[in-house]
C-alpha cells in the first residue's frame, strides 16, 4: 500500500488555484496540506478540490492573512486548531486519518516568518516567532498509544547548514539564526520527531524548498532555503519510500515562492 502527503505554502489559494489544480492532476497526493491560504473559511475554493476527488477538507482561515487547510481523498477525523501564543492567528490545524490499520495524527503548521531584524527587543515579529517555537516544544510525536504522527508545514526555519545556500552568510538572517535553528532542533528532540526529508536526503547535500521573489533569476542564483518540512513519529520512518521537492513549480505561472514537498510511504 502506498500513501502520499504533500505540503505547500501557496501564498493565496484563490490567486494560485490554477497551479494547485495543475499539481493535483499531475501528482495526485492522497492528502495536500496548504499554508498561507489568505482567506476566510467561507471564501475557500472548495469545489475545484472536490471536482478532483478531494472530498474531505478542513480549514482554519483568516481574512487576508495566514491560514492553513488540509484537503484529502480519505476521511479526516477530530479536527483540532491550536491557538499558539494566544493571538488568534490561523497557523495550525490537525486531524486524524486512517490508512489500513494505522491511525495517524496529521499536524499542519504555518510558523511566523519573524520579520527582517533578528532581535526581539526591536522587532516584535521576531519575538512572536521565538515564542511560537517555544510553545511547539511541548508537541509530542507519540501523544498516545496506537496513534502515529506526521507534522508538515512552512516552519520558516532552515535548521541545518546545508538547508541554506550559504551557512556563513545566513547566520544573521532571519530563518537561519542560531537562536531559531537551535529552537527548531529542540522542538524535534523534545517531541521525538523524525526529519523525514533529511532521512531521504543526507544532511551533507543542499536541500531547498523556497526561493525569494526578489531574485531576478532564481534558478541561476539558486539562493534557496529549506523552510518547508515533513516530520513523523519514529515508527513511520521505516515506511518512507521517497521525498520529492518539486522545484519546477517555482517556475510555473504566477508561482508561490515555496514549492510542494511530498512524502510517499509504503506500508
Amino acid at each position: 500500500m502506498t500513501f502520499s502527503i504533500s505540503t505547500w505554502n501557496i501564498n493565496s489559494v484563490r490567486l494560485r488555484m490554477p497551479i494547485v489544480e495543475q499539481f493535483l492532476v499531475r501528482h495526485k497526493p492522497d492528502i495536500l496540506c496548504l499554508q498561507e491560504i489568505k482567506c476566510q473559511e467561507s471564501e475557500f475554493p472548495l469545489q475545484p478540490f472536490k471536482d478532483l476527488g478531494y472530498q474531505h477538507v478542513i480549514i482554519h482561515g483568516q481574512k487576508g492573512y495566514h491560514g492553513v487547510a488540509i484537503v484529502s481523498k480519505i476521511p479526516l477525523l477530530e479536527d483540532h486548531r491550536q491557538n499558539y501564543c494566544g493571538v488568534g492567528d490561523a497557523r495550525h490545524i490537525s486531524a486524524i486519518f486512517e490508512r489500513g490499520s494505522r491511525r495517524v495524527r496529521l499536524h499542519n503548521f504555518y510558523v511566523p516568518a519573524g520579520g527582517d531584524e533578528p532581535d526581539r527587543t526591536v522587532n516584535p515579529k521576531f519575538g512572536h516567532k521565538l515564542d511560537f517555537v517555544e510553545e511547539m516544544k511541548a508537541l509530542k510525536a507519540d501523544p498516545m498509544p496506537g496513534i502515529s504522527s506526521v507534522l508538515v508545514g512552512d516552519l520558516n526555519i532552515a535548521p541545518l547548514e546545508h538547508d541554506v545556500w550559504s551557512h556563513r552568510q545566513m547566520l544573521r538572517i532571519v530563518s537561519h539564526t542560531p537562536i531559531e535553528t537551535q529552537g527548531l532542533k529542540e522542538v524535534m528532540a523534545r517531541g521525538g520527531w523524525l526529519d523525514l526529508m533529511r532521512q531521504h536526503v543526507p544532511e551533507s547535500e543542499k536541500l531547498y524548498t523556497w526561493w525569494s521573489y526578489r531574485s531576478k533569476d532564481w534558478r541561476v542564483a539558486d539562493k534557496g532555503r529549506r523552510l518547508d518540512h515533513i516530520w513523523s513519529s519514529p515508527d513511520l520512518g521505516p515506511f518512507l519510500d521517497h521525498i520529492e521537492v518539486l522545484k519546477e513549480a517555482r517556475g510555473w505561472n504566477q508561482p508561490s515562492d515555496h514549492v510542494p514537498v511530498t512524502a510517499t510511504f509504503k506500508f
